[in-house]
Formats: structure tokens, sequence, C-alpha cells
């Protein structure tokens, strides 16, 4: 009984917290994401996506359960893929790339919302701990560190996205500015993507650069974001 309560002081708690965090800010990216492809190409002409229920912030309508796990564990993973008939766009490539370029702008979106979120409650949690000087872990703590990981998780799928190696959203992107003959052999060629990727990332060649660029994007919305913080909360950071 000893040895179980050790066991149980020695847990950290804000290290477990971070993990559930992770995974409910994985949820909302995931949702939002996928969601926004079914939406645009709904707009756009094809409403395949939308008539299997894919037009929506409900979870389990875009879980891969294995892919989540991954994206939780290994912070690389994937949802179900939106399915698009590109072929009922007026123009099929263009209408294909304002559907990939959906995922990625919806999750900058979010990342600059929750970016103001994480800005204003930690500037509330600041003025918390000025004024009775003690910086404990409480609500206000553990909300701002949410809205962190929500906002730093957003920036990075955005980033990882635009990545122009099939089946990433960057691909479909990239195809609107090839000739024809360019964009059929990439579609040729588009099922061994996935095996570049995870090369990719095996072998590390991919960390510097997303990590650049998602790092870019996050002062970029901070620059925005943190002014508006200072006023709602009153304390200068």
């Amino acid at each position: 009984m000893d040895a179980l309560n050790e066991w149980v002081k020695g847990i950290d708690l804000t290290e477990i917290l971070d993990w559930l965090m992770f995974a409910a800010a994985a949820l909302i990216a995931i949702s939002v994401h996928e969601s926004s492809h079914a939406l645009s190409a709904c707009w756009l002409g094809d409403d395949t996506a939308k008539r299997m229920g894919r037009v929506s912030l409900n979870p389990l309508r875009h879980l891969d359960v294995v892919g989540f796990l991954m994206m939780v564990f290994a912070h690389f993973g994937w949802a179900r893929p939106v399915p698009v008939n590109m072929y009922r766009f007026k123009n099929p490539k263009a209408g294909m790339a304002l559907t990939a370029a959906a995922g990625p702008i919806s999750n900058v979106l979010l990342a600059l919302l929750f970016g103001a979120f994480y800005w204003a409650a930690f500037g509330l949690y600041l003025k918390q701990v000025q004024a009775t000087g003690i910086p404990e872990k409480n609500g206000l703590f553990y909300l701002f560190r949410f809205f962190e990981i929500c906002q730093i998780l957003n920036a990075g799928l955005a980033v990882f996205n635009l990545i122009p190696i099939s089946p990433l959203d960057g691909s479909k992107i990239l195809a609107v500015i090839l000739p024809n003959s360019s964009y059929e052999l990439l579609m040729r060629y588009e099922r061994y993507g996935m095996m570049v990727l995870l090369l990719l990332l095996v072998l590390n060649v991919l960390d510097g650069p997303l990590i650049f660029l998602r790092d870019g994007l996050l002062n970029g919305i901070d620059a925005v974001t943190k002014p508006l913080a200072v006023l709602i909360s009153g304390v200068s950071f």
C-alpha cells in the first residue's frame, strides 16, 4: 500500500493534463480542418462530403483512431480523408486547390483565435498572481495553457499541411500552377507521396524548416493578439 501511495505521489499531474489538453486541442483542430474541406467543396459545386455528413464539427465524423493516437503520442497523424469529386467543379484544378487550401487556412484562423484567448487568459492570470503573490496552478493557469496548446497545434498543423507532398494539402495547391502534363505526372505518383513523407519525417529532414515556419507564424499571430490582451487584462507583458 505504501508503494502504491508513493507511486501516486510521483505522478506529474501537469504532464497528464498536458496530454489530455493536447488530445482535446487535436480533436478541435481536426474537426475544423476537415469540415472546412467539406464545406468549401460544397460551395464550389461538389456536395459529396456534405451528403456523407462531413460538414460537421463532430470529431467522430472525421476521426481516424490510429491517426489520432499517432497525433497525440507522436505529434504526427491524420484524420479520415474528405471525399472530393474534383470533376464536379467548374475548374477541377482550381476547385481542388481551393478546397485543399481551406483546411490550412482554417487552422491559421483558429491559431489566431486561440492566440487572442491565450494572451487574454495569461494576462488575467498574471494580474491574479500580482494581487495574491502566489503563482499557483489554478483553473486560470490551465485555461491559458490549453489555449496555448491549441494555438501552437493549429499553427503547426497549418504549416505541415502546406508541404507540397501528397497526400498533404500543399500538393493540391501546388497543382493549380502546374501545366496539365506536370499535374498528370503528379497525380500518377500520388500514391507514393505518403512513403516519401514518412521517410522525410523519420530522417528528421522536415523538423528544422517546419519549426522555423511555425514559429514565424506564431510570432506574427502574437504581434496581433498580444496588444489586444493588454487592453483586455490591463497587464503589460
